[in-house]
């Protein structure tokens, strides 16, 4: 086997991730297919580039080596294509690339962003690892990414990247059997769950250790596991775990969602972005590791998980089903770009904000807690969403006791 350029491409992705399972969700790529094609590129070296250690993989001094000089190949590599099409005068659609972690709101939010760009080739890439997102935005592989960072355990992000806040603190309820005691409770107390083994997806940044700083602190020590929110559901139903999960999430059959008293888990929620003195174009450029739409890949982790896969979602996964594909050993794809209309950054987070709300408030717990509260993203809704949603059959805040 001959070295290419996305050979390369993908020992950056492994090293900037520190996982193969983050550089394969990056690389459009499965990570069986990743992990081949490292195999074979140490084969073609003659050496291991990476040791893969629980906290995930690391370079070799090896790998150090190749690396130096890999980089600057990739870096050369994207400039000269971006400069040949701009020559040839190459055109295409103006297009939109976004991600995001998952969030019942991204399906509202496409909604409008189509309706304020219809001309875009608008795209949506999905990462549970809010780092990953905020290194494609820096990367220049997406145009905004919205995230959310777990109270405790602050993201890493990059120079260059601001941020735009959508809500500073948000509580995250928990996901139970509806068999539970505490579920006929309205809200659950931690010491209800003493006994209970907790559930936490290891890929979402600072989810493990935010819980475990909450539970300490409560001077509890229950069973943590390791699992996939996309795969929880049945588990939640059958009282084998409970999980943290957003305030937004449906109550699935045979699994209760509930508010935790005082507050104890909570994120912030935030739009992340190139920082720029002037306005961008939308779709700045071609780039080789351009986000692909919303993917469904297998967990495989890097981590050992204890419990099986299954069917069905709970926890901080969307419960909105998107368009999926399958990925065998792929570069992602490489489609042709060109400056377009300019990147109003914050029309963005606007449409995001009314996104988010809507579905915030179509959730009874959620819509209580935010009145209680007096929640800054309920105070700047009022009363244009209040009134669209009132058409909808929806309470307002008067009627919420």
């Amino acid at each position: 086997m001959e070295l290419e350029v996305r050979h390369l491409r993908a020992l950056c992705a492994i090293a900037d991730t520190g996982s193969l399972r983050k550089a394969a969700r990056q690389l459009g790529m499965t990570q069986p297919s990743l992990t081949t094609q490292l195999r074979r590129i140490e084969n073609t070296i003659g050496g291991r580039l990476f040791s893969r250690e629980v906290t995930g993989s690391r370079p070799t001094p090896l790998g150090r080596s190749v690396l130096c000089r890999a980089r600057p190949i990739v870096a050369e590599m994207n400039a000269l294509v971006s400069e040949v099409r701009l020559e040839a005068g190459q055109t295409a659609d103006a297009r939109l690339r976004i991600g995001s972690t998952g969030s019942r709101a991204v399906v509202g939010w496409l909604r409008r962003l189509r309706d304020r760009y219809p001309d875009a080739d608008t795209t949506i890439h999905i990462d549970v690892s809010a780092n990953a997102l905020l290194q494609m935005v820096a990367a220049n592989q997406l145009d905004v990414a919205f995230v959310h960072e777990v109270e405790g355990a602050p993201l890493r992000v990059p120079e260059g990247v601001e941020r735009r806040m959508l809500v500073e603190r948000e509580p995250q309820f928990v996901a139970l059997a509806e068999t539970h005691p505490a579920a006929a409770r309205p809200a659950v107390r931690l010491a209800d769950l003493a006994a209970d083994q907790w559930m936490v997806d290891p890929s979402v940044d600072g989810e493990g250790p935010g819980l475990r700083r909450v539970l300490a602190a409560a001077g509890l020590n229950p069973r943590v596991v390791y699992g996939d929110y996309l795969t929880a559901a049945d588990l939640v139903a059958s009282g084998e775990v409970v999980t943290p999960c957003q305030p937004t999430a449906r109550s699935r059959q045979g699994v209760a969602v509930r508010p935790l008293h005082g507050d104890p888990l909570t994120v912030r929620l935030f739009l992340a972005s190139r920082a720029a003195p002037a306005a961008r174009a939308l779709s700045p450029g071609p780039d080789l590791d351009t986000a692909l739409p919303a993917r469904a890949l297998p967990p495989g982790p890097d981590l050992d998980t204890a419990l099986p896969a299954r069917t069905g979602a709970a926890g901080s996964a969307p419960d909105t089903a998107l368009p999926t594909e399958t990925a065998t050993e792929a570069t992602g794809p490489d489609p042709d770009t060109v400056p377009g209309a300019p990147l109003d950054v914050d029309a963005l987070f606007g449409d995001l904000a009314d996104a988010y709300f809507e579905i915030a408030w179509a959730s009874s717990a959620y819509r209580q807690w935010l009145v209680r509260n007096e929640s800054p993203l309920l105070r700047s809704h009022e009363p244009r969403a209040r009134d669209a949603l009132d058409i909808l059959g929806l309470a307002g805040p008067a009627e919420v006791s």
